[in-house]
């Protein structure tokens, strides 16, 4: 659709007042209507995994209250299912909700990087890696949009950390920005086609990214092709109209009066064309005409099942992290008793605090539903051990839970975090569980060696500390209004465990990549890890980790064999593929989901590449016995690097690492692929160093032949000396003109600049 044109009656209609009226919201939740015109306001309203619509009065940071809604899976548990289907099928129900409801644009879903731990919005986002992150987020955008609704990926870009969050630079080089940080969107963009894309507060290299014309006009409209409204997140429009010739469509909240009278006066005073406002305001009237296209009365939402839904999803995101003697499933008999203990169990924390926190329809409660769920004559009793947001002990509350497990036949401990430990707004300062709960578990494993633990929270956690005291580990993370029901029915085996890490779990927090350089100090964030970032970055250096990047176990095993690839195409041709396949049978007893993860990596690259990095991956359901070939393609993007130098994706030819397998660090099956490609040539100048012009086959002819050759064939100068070429070759050819004996004088390099130029044509 061609916003501009679609637009241009209205546009000539429309006075200057109005076109300034139009790149602001009217109010807190609602776009600007022209009535003279017929142009009515549409609603949007935050819900990344469950709508929050707030009546007219209602705030941004959900002090005041929504209307019902299902709460869904935070992205810190939808990022563990790997299940782009799955994810696509939460999107449908939110984007049914949000119809019925009568909002045009949900806001969500969030796919910036986990970059630290200690961001306090992790449970916001998806994964530390790219490709998961644009992968899920893609399915939950065409989810939400197959019902008639928009949706809006956010934060973009670059939105790490909450600290100084709307005034903090991100400064990070081009190539990280690239791989890491833009990718994720790039891939929602252009498979995925959002109505609107969110900017992020935060300043990217010294410029806020609603001023970034590179960032959302050069980047994401003139490479991706995005053809949607870009909309401001709330309160982070400093200068509108510079935001509006960046190319920043629609600021939320309106600052009535101040942003709308400037708008008008810039472009009356010329400082501001007012072509560049019709483009704005035909993007806003193309919204609007999307949200109002459909003609088909509002849906009735089934509750109940939006209900089942969640509590499916949220099954099937719970990571096994560790299943020592097979405790689970738990297999309770009449006459057993399973001690339940941890205040999380009977006052469930499901979601995060801040802008995402939804009213939720119904609430599971864990203790309730294992209650329900047991067999006949099989007591599970309950004691609290701890509060839900305390560090403080209370010898009282412990005793009382050792006690219990010392009765028990097996003790399930729910342990989290509280809502003063993560939330919107601020970054959390360490990555420990609260001291009153890792100082109960060890006297409950004392008391009972038959211990389970079942984790509620929304980023990672270090469990060094505690973790040997637990024969299993549960991570359910904030999933959902349904997350107790679901918790049960994975202790229970009524589900079978198919989660898996989206994000690495640490030994230590100083173990993160990005520990030396967050969250930064005077406005400014170093990115210094570069495209080591998680996983990425604790693998290249070797670091034992407490569970790596895509881990997760199952009540069944599998085995993978016969790894094939196969190579076709070229890449200079733009048809390279690279078809990987193998053969995962279900070795165990019961029916259960496998996520095939494939790694590639470039041992021999122009640049640091991290040991590898996941670049595809399927979920695969198998019943007992049964075998499968699972087959990954990948193309020329997957093998490449971003190049500084050409300013664009890079596949440098050789050798490359192909390793499938259950996690970053668990590779079952390992194959070494041979791919062509034309090598990377720079433009050669005085300028460019000795080791650049030798590296250059045109290049080190030209220069070969300039310096000559003694009676033995052999160059001359410091071409011939390899050591001193080693020593300064990374000098400047022109800078070497001025050293005697070199071989290399100003007329030399004068010769082979003027030969090189003339082979380019």
């Amino acid at each position: 659709m061609n916003a501009v044109s679609n637009a241009s009656m209205l546009l000539d209609r429309l006075t200057l007042e109005e076109k300034a009226s139009l790149v602001l919201g009217s109010d807190l939740w609602h776009t600007a209507a022209v009535p003279r015109l017929g142009i009515p306001a549409v609603m949007v309203s935050d819900g990344p995994h469950g709508l929050r619509k707030q009546p007219q009065d209602g705030d941004h940071v959900a002090s005041g209250g929504s209307v019902p809604a299902t709460c869904f899976p935070t992205a810190s548990a939808l990022g563990s299912s790997w299940d782009a289907e799955l994810v696509r099928r939460v999107g449908e129900a939110l984007g049914r909700e949000a119809m019925a409801q009568g909002v045009a644009v949900v806001l969500g879903p969030g796919i910036n990087i986990k970059r630290s731990p200690l961001c306090g919005r992790n449970f916001e986002y998806l994964s530390e890696d790219p490709l998961l992150s644009g992968t899920l987020g893609a399915a939950l955008v065409e989810g939400i949009q197959s019902q008639g609704v928009g949706a809006c990926v956010k934060h973009f870009a670059v939105n790490n950390q909450e600290t100084d969050r709307l005034t903090v630079s991100a400064e990070v080089d081009e190539r990280t920005l690239r791989e890491i940080y833009l990718a994720g969107f790039e891939r929602v963009v252009t498979r995925a086609h959002p109505w609107t894309v969110m900017c992020a507060y935060n300043k990217i290299n010294g410029t806020y990214a609603a001023e970034s014309r590179w960032l959302l006009s050069s980047v994401l409209r003139d490479e991706w092709g995005f053809d949607g409204l870009v909309v401001s997140d709330w309160g982070a429009v400093h200068d509108r109209v510079a935001a509006l010739a960046a190319g920043l469509d629609l600021e939320m909240p309106p600052d009535l009066g101040i942003s709308d009278a400037a708008v008008v006066a810039a472009v009356r005073s010329g400082e501001l064309d007012e072509a560049v406002l019709d483009v704005a305001v035909a993007r806003a009237l193309q919204l609007v005409e999307r949200a109002t296209a459909q003609s088909a009365p509002a849906p009735v939402v089934d509750v109940d099942a939006h209900h089942e839904l969640a509590r499916e999803v949220a099954a099937d995101c719970a990571v096994l992290l560790k299943n020592d003697d097979a405790i689970l499933p738990l297999r309770p008999a009449a006459g057993d008793v399973i001690a339940v203990i941890g205040e999380f169990a009977r006052t469930p924390r499901f979601q995060g605090s801040g802008s995402s926190q939804v009213n939720p329809t119904g609430v599971d409660v864990a203790l309730d539903e294992l209650r329900m769920a047991v067999p006949d004559g099989v007591e599970v009793a309950f004691a609290a051990g701890f509060g839900t947001d305390t560090a403080a002990h209370d010898e009282e509350l412990a005793a009382e839970a050792i006690a219990l497990a010392r009765r028990a036949a097996t003790v399930v401990v729910f342990l989290g975090l509280g809502v003063s430990e993560e939330a919107e707004g601020f970054d959390r300062e360490h990555i420990d569980l609260p001291a009153a709960q890792t100082a109960l578990l060890p006297r409950l494993a004392a008391a009972n060696p038959n211990l389970v633990v079942v984790l509620t929270n929304g980023s990672a956690v270090r469990m060094v500390d505690w973790e040997n005291h637990a024969k299993a580990v549960l991570e359910c993370w904030l999933a959902g209004q349904a997350a107790g029901g679901a918790a049960a029915d994975v202790l229970l085996g009524a589900v079978n465990p198919s989660g898996r890490l989206a994000e690495t779990l640490p030994m230590r927090l100083e173990d993160s990549p990005s520990y030396l350089n967050f969250p930064g100090e005077a406005g400014q964030v170093r990115y210094g890890e570069g495209v080591f970032v998680g996983y990425r970055g604790l693998d290249a250096l070797g670091r034992e980790v407490s569970h790596p990047f895509g881990h997760g176990l199952s009540y069944t095993s599998f085995r993978y064999c016969q790894l094939h690839a196969a190579v076709t195409g070229r890449h200079e041709d733009g048809d390279l593929s690279v078809e990987v396949s193998c053969t995962v049978t279900n070795t165990g007893e019961r029916r259960g989901k496998e996520v095939v993860q494939l790694y590639v990596s470039d041992p021999e690259a122009a640049v640091a590449r991290p040991v590898r990095e996941l670049k595809a991956f399927t979920k695969v359901d198998l019943e007992p016995g049964e075998s499968r070939t699972v087959t990954l393609v990948l193309g020329s993007r997957a093998l490449s690097y971003w190049s500084v130098v050409a300013h664009d994706w890079v596949l440098e030819g050789g050798c490359f690492g192909l390793a499938v397998g259950a996690s970053s660090r668990d590779l079952r099956l390992r194959t070494v692929i041979d791919v062509p490609a034309p090598v990377l040539r720079i433009r050669l100048d005085g300028m460019s160093t000795l080791h650049q012009w030798l590296a250059d086959p045109a290049g080190s002819a030209a220069l070969r032949g300039a310096v000559g050759t003694d009676e033995t064939g052999r160059p001359t100068g410091i071409v011939g000396n390899g050591h001193l070429v080693k020593v300064i070759g990374n000098f400047p050819i022109s800078t070497l003109a001025a050293f005697p004996g070199l071989g290399i004088d100003h007329g030399v390099v004068e010769a082979v600049v003027k030969q090189v130029r003339a082979a380019e044509g």
